[in-house]
Protein backbone atom coordinates (compact mmCIF):
# COMPACT_ATOMS: atom_id res chain seq x y z
CA UNK A 1 0.00 0.00 0.00
CA UNK A 2 2.69 2.58 0.79
CA UNK A 3 4.38 1.57 -2.59
CA UNK A 4 1.47 2.21 -4.28
CA UNK A 5 0.78 6.13 -2.73
CA UNK A 6 4.32 6.58 -3.79
CA UNK A 7 3.89 6.00 -6.83
CA UNK A 8 0.36 7.60 -7.12
CA UNK A 9 1.74 10.84 -5.83
CA UNK A 10 4.95 10.74 -8.78
CA UNK A 11 2.00 10.79 -11.07
CA UNK A 12 0.40 12.99 -9.68
CA UNK A 13 3.35 15.49 -9.07
CA UNK A 14 4.19 14.68 -12.98
CA UNK A 15 0.87 15.34 -14.18
CA UNK A 16 0.72 18.58 -12.42
CA UNK A 17 4.30 20.23 -13.82
CA UNK A 18 3.18 18.90 -17.29
CA UNK A 19 -0.44 20.57 -17.22
CA UNK A 20 1.46 23.77 -16.13
CA UNK A 21 3.97 24.38 -19.35
CA UNK A 22 6.71 22.12 -17.24
CA UNK A 23 9.20 20.31 -19.47
CA UNK A 24 8.77 22.28 -22.29
CA UNK A 25 6.84 19.87 -24.30
CA UNK A 26 3.53 21.56 -24.65
CA UNK A 27 2.77 24.47 -27.29
CA UNK A 28 3.38 27.77 -25.95
CA UNK A 29 -0.22 29.15 -25.48
CA UNK A 30 -2.01 31.93 -27.44
CA UNK A 31 -1.75 35.66 -26.86
CA UNK A 32 -5.38 36.71 -26.79
CA UNK A 33 -4.98 39.95 -25.37
CA UNK A 34 -2.32 41.20 -28.33
CA UNK A 35 -3.15 44.78 -29.03
CA UNK A 36 -1.06 46.45 -32.11
CA UNK A 37 0.29 49.76 -32.71
CA UNK A 38 2.21 50.27 -36.24
CA UNK A 39 3.98 54.24 -35.48
CA UNK A 40 5.27 55.54 -39.15
CA UNK A 41 8.38 56.91 -39.49
CA UNK A 42 8.21 60.66 -41.33
CA UNK A 43 6.60 58.99 -44.23
CA UNK A 44 2.83 58.04 -43.89
CA UNK A 45 0.94 55.33 -44.20
CA UNK A 46 0.07 56.47 -48.03
CA UNK A 47 3.81 56.70 -49.17
CA UNK A 48 3.44 53.55 -51.49
CA UNK A 49 6.47 51.82 -49.42
CA UNK A 50 7.86 51.23 -46.49
CA UNK A 51 5.05 52.69 -44.05
CA UNK A 52 2.07 51.43 -46.31
CA UNK A 53 3.09 47.80 -46.83
CA UNK A 54 3.65 47.79 -42.95
CA UNK A 55 0.64 49.80 -42.31
CA UNK A 56 -1.51 47.14 -44.43
CA UNK A 57 0.55 44.03 -43.51
CA UNK A 58 -0.45 44.82 -39.46
CA UNK A 59 -4.02 45.69 -40.31
CA UNK A 60 -4.82 42.91 -42.66
CA UNK A 61 -2.80 40.72 -40.26
CA UNK A 62 -5.01 42.17 -37.03
CA UNK A 63 -8.40 42.40 -38.25
CA UNK A 64 -8.34 37.78 -39.64
CA UNK A 65 -7.10 37.55 -36.09
CA UNK A 66 -9.62 39.95 -34.42
CA UNK A 67 -6.98 41.97 -32.99
CA UNK A 68 -7.16 45.51 -31.74
CA UNK A 69 -5.03 47.66 -34.19
CA UNK A 70 -4.15 51.40 -34.80
CA UNK A 71 -1.48 53.37 -36.40
CA UNK A 72 0.17 56.44 -35.43
CA UNK A 73 1.94 58.87 -37.09
CA UNK A 74 4.75 61.32 -35.39
CA UNK A 75 4.15 65.02 -35.48
CA UNK A 76 7.13 65.74 -36.80
CA UNK A 77 10.48 64.21 -37.94
CA UNK A 78 12.19 64.03 -34.55
CA UNK A 79 13.16 61.64 -32.24
CA UNK A 80 10.73 62.95 -29.38
CA UNK A 81 7.89 62.47 -31.38
CA UNK A 82 8.55 59.46 -32.26
CA UNK A 83 8.82 58.62 -28.68
CA UNK A 84 5.51 60.60 -27.61
CA UNK A 85 3.76 58.81 -30.52
CA UNK A 86 5.10 55.38 -28.93
CA UNK A 87 4.08 56.09 -25.33
CA UNK A 88 0.91 57.53 -26.39
CA UNK A 89 -0.09 54.03 -27.95
CA UNK A 90 1.59 52.31 -24.43
CA UNK A 91 -0.96 54.03 -22.50
CA UNK A 92 -3.66 53.45 -24.73
CA UNK A 93 -2.89 49.60 -23.93
CA UNK A 94 -1.36 48.59 -27.06
CA UNK A 95 1.16 46.03 -26.19
CA UNK A 96 3.35 44.93 -29.24
CA UNK A 97 4.40 48.31 -31.23
CA UNK A 98 5.55 47.69 -34.91
CA UNK A 99 8.00 50.16 -36.19
CA UNK A 100 9.70 50.53 -39.77
CA UNK A 101 12.54 52.80 -40.52
CA UNK A 102 16.30 52.99 -39.01
CA UNK A 103 15.12 56.90 -37.56
CA UNK A 104 13.43 54.58 -35.04
CA UNK A 105 16.86 53.54 -33.23
CA UNK A 106 16.74 56.11 -30.69
CA UNK A 107 13.07 56.16 -29.57
CA UNK A 108 13.77 52.11 -29.41
CA UNK A 109 16.64 52.68 -27.14
CA UNK A 110 14.57 55.40 -25.03
CA UNK A 111 11.53 53.89 -24.46
CA UNK A 112 12.29 49.65 -25.13
CA UNK A 113 13.73 49.56 -21.30
CA UNK A 114 11.08 51.76 -19.44
CA UNK A 115 8.35 49.35 -20.70
CA UNK A 116 9.78 45.48 -20.81
CA UNK A 117 6.36 44.35 -21.09
CA UNK A 118 5.80 45.87 -24.13
CA UNK A 119 7.15 43.92 -27.49
CA UNK A 120 8.68 46.14 -29.55
CA UNK A 121 8.81 44.98 -33.20
CA UNK A 122 11.21 47.23 -35.82
CA UNK A 123 11.87 46.86 -39.34
CA UNK A 124 15.11 48.00 -40.74
CA UNK A 125 16.48 48.96 -37.48
CA UNK A 126 20.10 47.50 -37.53
CA UNK A 127 22.75 46.85 -34.31
CA UNK A 128 24.43 49.67 -35.67
CA UNK A 129 21.72 52.09 -35.03
CA UNK A 130 20.55 50.90 -31.58
CA UNK A 131 23.85 51.08 -30.16
CA UNK A 132 24.47 54.52 -31.53
CA UNK A 133 22.67 56.57 -28.91
CA UNK A 134 23.76 57.42 -25.32
CA UNK A 135 26.09 56.21 -22.81
CA UNK A 136 24.56 53.69 -21.33
CA UNK A 137 24.53 49.87 -23.14
CA UNK A 138 21.59 49.25 -25.15
CA UNK A 139 19.22 46.84 -23.36
CA UNK A 140 17.09 45.34 -26.30
CA UNK A 141 15.09 42.16 -24.48
CA UNK A 142 11.87 43.13 -25.32
CA UNK A 143 13.21 43.93 -28.43
CA UNK A 144 13.32 42.19 -32.28
CA UNK A 145 14.32 44.24 -35.23
CA UNK A 146 14.80 42.83 -38.80
CA UNK A 147 17.40 43.92 -41.37
CA UNK A 148 17.34 43.15 -45.31
CA UNK A 149 20.25 42.61 -47.47
CA UNK A 150 19.18 45.47 -49.62
CA UNK A 151 22.44 44.60 -51.91
CA UNK A 152 21.11 41.76 -53.03
CA UNK A 153 17.93 42.98 -54.18
CA UNK A 154 19.18 46.13 -55.69
CA UNK A 155 21.78 43.62 -57.65
CA UNK A 156 19.09 42.01 -59.14
CA UNK A 157 17.47 45.23 -60.62
CA UNK A 158 20.83 46.11 -61.79
CA UNK A 159 21.88 42.65 -63.80
CA UNK A 160 17.56 42.21 -65.08
CA UNK A 161 18.04 45.77 -66.61
CA UNK A 162 21.48 45.29 -67.87
CA UNK A 163 20.08 41.76 -69.45
CA UNK A 164 17.19 43.66 -70.94
CA UNK A 165 19.25 45.73 -72.52
CA UNK A 166 19.29 49.41 -70.76
CA UNK A 167 22.89 50.46 -71.12
CA UNK A 168 22.04 53.99 -69.91
CA UNK A 169 21.02 53.34 -66.09
CA UNK A 170 20.63 56.42 -63.06
CA UNK A 171 20.32 55.63 -59.61
CA UNK A 172 18.89 57.77 -57.59
CA UNK A 173 18.96 57.39 -53.55
CA UNK A 174 16.73 59.06 -51.00
CA UNK A 175 19.42 59.90 -47.85
CA UNK A 176 22.78 57.95 -48.10
CA UNK A 177 21.48 55.72 -45.95
CA UNK A 178 23.15 52.14 -45.16
CA UNK A 179 19.95 50.74 -46.13
CA UNK A 180 19.94 52.52 -49.41
CA UNK A 181 23.42 52.55 -49.78
CA UNK A 182 23.55 48.87 -49.88
CA UNK A 183 20.62 48.97 -52.53
CA UNK A 184 22.69 51.27 -54.49
CA UNK A 185 26.28 49.00 -54.33
CA UNK A 186 24.29 46.04 -55.60
CA UNK A 187 22.48 47.89 -58.45
CA UNK A 188 25.88 49.08 -59.48
CA UNK A 189 27.43 45.28 -58.86
CA UNK A 190 24.67 43.82 -60.55
CA UNK A 191 24.74 46.08 -63.70
CA UNK A 192 28.39 45.18 -63.78
CA UNK A 193 27.92 41.60 -63.60
CA UNK A 194 26.07 41.97 -66.22
CA UNK A 195 27.36 43.86 -68.85
CA UNK A 196 30.46 41.97 -68.12
CA UNK A 197 28.78 38.21 -69.03
CA UNK A 198 27.53 40.21 -72.29
CA UNK A 199 30.55 41.22 -73.31
CA UNK A 200 29.22 45.28 -73.11
CA UNK A 201 31.72 48.20 -72.71
CA UNK A 202 28.76 50.66 -73.26
CA UNK A 203 26.81 50.59 -69.89
CA UNK A 204 27.00 53.68 -67.61
CA UNK A 205 25.03 54.51 -64.25
CA UNK A 206 24.54 57.86 -63.12
CA UNK A 207 24.80 57.87 -59.18
CA UNK A 208 23.32 60.63 -56.99
CA UNK A 209 21.52 61.38 -53.62
CA UNK A 210 18.78 63.56 -53.45
CA UNK A 211 19.04 64.25 -49.71
CA UNK A 212 15.88 63.63 -48.87
CA UNK A 213 13.07 60.42 -49.36
CA UNK A 214 10.62 62.78 -51.51
CA UNK A 215 10.57 64.13 -54.66
CA UNK A 216 10.55 67.98 -55.57
CA UNK A 217 10.89 70.60 -58.46
CA UNK A 218 15.09 70.61 -57.95
CA UNK A 219 14.85 66.78 -57.82
CA UNK A 220 12.76 66.59 -61.23
CA UNK A 221 14.67 68.95 -62.64
CA UNK A 222 18.02 66.92 -62.33
CA UNK A 223 16.20 63.74 -63.36
CA UNK A 224 14.95 65.60 -66.09
CA UNK A 225 18.70 66.30 -66.96
CA UNK A 226 18.98 62.70 -67.01
CA UNK A 227 16.56 61.58 -69.20
CA UNK A 228 17.18 64.52 -71.71
CA UNK A 229 21.08 63.11 -71.95
CA UNK A 230 19.69 59.51 -72.53
CA UNK A 231 19.69 58.01 -69.51
CA UNK A 232 16.92 55.27 -70.28
CA UNK A 233 16.36 54.13 -66.64
CA UNK A 234 16.41 55.30 -63.20
CA UNK A 235 16.41 53.27 -59.71
CA UNK A 236 14.71 55.62 -57.74
CA UNK A 237 15.40 54.19 -53.94
CA UNK A 238 13.82 56.30 -51.34
CA UNK A 239 10.27 56.20 -50.29
CA UNK A 240 8.31 59.02 -52.19
CA UNK A 241 11.42 60.12 -54.18
CA UNK A 242 10.24 57.97 -57.38
CA UNK A 243 7.79 60.81 -58.08
CA UNK A 244 10.47 63.17 -59.48
CA UNK A 245 11.84 60.17 -61.17
CA UNK A 246 8.77 59.12 -62.82
CA UNK A 247 7.97 62.48 -63.50
CA UNK A 248 10.69 63.08 -65.69
CA UNK A 249 10.66 60.23 -67.18
CA UNK A 250 6.85 60.36 -68.52
CA UNK A 251 7.97 63.51 -70.88
CA UNK A 252 10.27 61.19 -72.89
CA UNK A 253 8.96 57.67 -72.24
CA UNK A 254 11.71 57.32 -69.92
CA UNK A 255 11.77 53.91 -67.43
CA UNK A 256 11.96 53.63 -63.38
CA UNK A 257 12.63 50.73 -61.47
CA UNK A 258 10.73 50.77 -58.14
CA UNK A 259 11.96 49.68 -54.24
CA UNK A 260 10.80 47.69 -51.33
CA UNK A 261 7.75 46.82 -52.67
CA UNK A 262 6.21 46.56 -56.14
CA UNK A 263 5.61 49.86 -57.25
CA UNK A 264 4.21 49.02 -60.94
CA UNK A 265 0.93 49.88 -59.87
CA UNK A 266 1.22 53.06 -58.51
CA UNK A 267 4.09 54.47 -61.03
CA UNK A 268 2.48 53.15 -63.69
CA UNK A 269 -1.08 54.25 -62.70
CA UNK A 270 0.05 57.53 -62.34
CA UNK A 271 2.85 58.34 -64.59
CA UNK A 272 2.18 55.83 -68.20
CA UNK A 273 1.79 52.23 -68.03
CA UNK A 274 4.49 49.89 -69.28
CA UNK A 275 6.76 52.51 -67.03
CA UNK A 276 8.10 49.93 -64.30
CA UNK A 277 10.48 47.53 -65.45
CA UNK A 278 10.98 46.21 -62.33
CA UNK A 279 11.03 46.68 -58.67
CA UNK A 280 13.82 45.78 -56.15
CA UNK A 281 11.73 44.54 -52.92
CA UNK A 282 12.38 43.24 -49.26
CA UNK A 283 9.69 41.34 -47.29
CA UNK A 284 8.08 43.69 -44.97
CA UNK A 285 4.72 41.89 -45.23
CA UNK A 286 6.10 38.53 -44.45
CA UNK A 287 8.44 40.08 -41.44
CA UNK A 288 5.32 41.56 -40.22
CA UNK A 289 3.40 38.27 -40.62
CA UNK A 290 6.16 35.93 -38.82
CA UNK A 291 6.22 38.00 -35.81
CA UNK A 292 2.76 38.83 -35.34
CA UNK A 293 1.85 35.55 -35.74
CA UNK A 294 4.94 33.96 -33.51
CA UNK A 295 3.41 36.77 -30.69
CA UNK A 296 -0.52 35.50 -30.94
CA UNK A 297 0.74 31.95 -30.67
CA UNK A 298 2.71 32.73 -27.33
CA UNK A 299 5.90 31.60 -28.82
CA UNK A 300 7.93 36.01 -28.59
CA UNK A 301 10.44 34.16 -26.93
CA UNK A 302 11.94 32.81 -30.31
CA UNK A 303 12.46 36.69 -31.25
CA UNK A 304 12.93 38.61 -28.30
CA UNK A 305 16.59 40.32 -28.42
CA UNK A 306 17.42 39.37 -31.84
CA UNK A 307 18.47 41.20 -34.40
CA UNK A 308 18.14 39.25 -37.55
CA UNK A 309 19.38 39.70 -41.14
CA UNK A 310 17.11 38.60 -43.83
CA UNK A 311 17.87 38.01 -47.02
CA UNK A 312 18.04 34.65 -48.82
CA UNK A 313 16.58 31.57 -47.16
CA UNK A 314 15.50 29.75 -50.21
CA UNK A 315 16.69 28.89 -53.76
CA UNK A 316 13.15 29.73 -54.62
CA UNK A 317 12.56 33.45 -55.26
CA UNK A 318 8.72 34.04 -54.05
CA UNK A 319 10.19 32.47 -50.39
CA UNK A 320 12.71 35.12 -49.76
CA UNK A 321 13.06 37.97 -47.90
CA UNK A 322 14.71 39.98 -50.82
CA UNK A 323 13.24 40.13 -54.43
CA UNK A 324 11.89 40.29 -57.96
CA UNK A 325 7.95 41.08 -58.36
CA UNK A 326 6.03 38.92 -60.62
CA UNK A 327 5.28 41.75 -62.42
CA UNK A 328 8.90 42.59 -63.95
CA UNK A 329 9.12 43.33 -67.59
CA UNK A 330 10.64 39.32 -69.04
CA UNK A 331 12.21 39.68 -72.20
CA UNK A 332 14.34 37.62 -74.12
CA UNK A 333 16.93 38.81 -72.77
CA UNK A 334 15.84 38.08 -68.86
CA UNK A 335 13.12 35.82 -68.46
CA UNK A 336 11.51 34.13 -64.97
CA UNK A 337 13.73 31.48 -65.46
CA UNK A 338 17.05 33.39 -65.88
CA UNK A 339 16.00 34.93 -63.30
CA UNK A 340 15.41 31.98 -61.01
CA UNK A 341 19.02 30.60 -62.08
CA UNK A 342 20.18 34.17 -60.78
CA UNK A 343 18.46 33.49 -57.08
CA UNK A 344 20.26 29.90 -57.13
CA UNK A 345 23.45 31.18 -57.74
CA UNK A 346 23.20 33.89 -54.99
CA UNK A 347 21.66 31.86 -52.48
CA UNK A 348 24.38 28.90 -53.25
CA UNK A 349 27.28 31.25 -52.89
CA UNK A 350 27.95 30.80 -56.48
CA UNK A 351 27.74 34.39 -56.78
CA UNK A 352 28.47 36.61 -53.86
CA UNK A 353 27.53 40.63 -53.45
CA UNK A 354 29.61 42.92 -51.23
CA UNK A 355 27.55 45.13 -48.37
CA UNK A 356 30.48 47.44 -48.23
CA UNK A 357 28.97 51.08 -47.85
CA UNK A 358 31.96 53.09 -47.24
CA UNK A 359 32.52 53.66 -51.06
CA UNK A 360 30.93 53.06 -54.54
CA UNK A 361 32.17 49.33 -55.49
CA UNK A 362 34.76 49.00 -58.08
CA UNK A 363 33.50 47.75 -61.46
CA UNK A 364 35.36 46.09 -64.24
CA UNK A 365 32.82 47.14 -67.10
CA UNK A 366 30.77 49.73 -66.39
CA UNK A 367 31.29 53.49 -66.09
CA UNK A 368 29.82 54.73 -62.40
CA UNK A 369 29.73 58.70 -62.27
CA UNK A 370 29.02 59.42 -59.23
CA UNK A 371 27.33 62.95 -58.62
CA UNK A 372 27.02 63.30 -54.89
CA UNK A 373 23.75 64.66 -53.79
CA UNK A 374 21.35 67.01 -54.85
CA UNK A 375 20.83 68.68 -51.84
CA UNK A 376 22.57 68.11 -48.18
Amino acid sequence: MKKFLVVLLAALMVFSFAACGGGGSEEAAADDSMKVAMVTDYGDITDQSFNQTTYEACKAFCEAGNFDFTYKKPASDADADRVSSIEEAIEEGYNVIVMPGYAFANAIYEVAPLYPDTKFVALDVSEGDLTAYGEREFDGANVYSAVYQEELAGYMAGYAAVKLGYTKLGFLGGMAVPAVQRYGHGFVQGADAAAEELGKSDVEVKYVYGGQFFGDADITAAMDTWYGAGTEVVFACGGGIYTSAAEAAAKVGGKVIGVDVDQAGIIDGAYGEGMTVTSAMKGLGATVNTLLGAISEGNWDNYAGKIENLGLVSETPAENYVQLPESTQWADGFQQADYETLVKELHNGDRTVSNDTEALPETKTVKVDDQGAIKG
